[in-house]
């Protein structure tokens, strides 16, 4: 599951975000680290193209940033797991297409909860109240 969930996220992001992702994610780097960290990971690339991409991912709400005091250098950590990232991303995607096709979306939604079992119907409901 855990492997799936990783997969899942994985597949959402840029690849270049994913690269560094997998190396945060699957404990490659310590719970707190700096772009050095990575890039000694990712010796191909530049610190700079390393340090771009991170940032961005800190933008993105995937990592937190710190400024380390006296030092040019930020610290980071991780903000969401694969699984609560997928989540967050699937609940922004569900919300977008409402917002562009309306009741449309809401409809095609329905029908496919229809479709469902009444276990799966279950699981779900029970994942929409997380």
């Amino acid at each position: 599951m855990a492997q799936k969930g990783l997969n899942r996220a994985l597949a959402i992001l840029g690849p270049l975000e994913a690269r560094i992702m997998r190396v945060i994610w699957s404990g490659e780097v310590g719970e707190r680290f700096v772009v050095r960290d990575i890039q000694q990971q990712m010796s191909e690339l530049a610190y700079t193209t390393i340090m771009t991409t991170v940032v961005r991912l800190a933008s993105k709400g995937l990592l937190h940033t710190r400024a380390i005091a006296q030092q040019k250098a930020h610290e980071y950590r991780v903000a969401l797991s694969p699984e609560e990232f997928v989540t967050r991303s699937s609940r922004e995607g569900a919300a977008q297409l409402v917002r562009r096709y309306g009741e449309a979306a809401l409809v095609a939604f329905a029908a496919r909860i229809d479709g469902l079992d009444p276990e799966q119907r279950k699981r779900l409901r029970e994942l929409g109240k997380q």
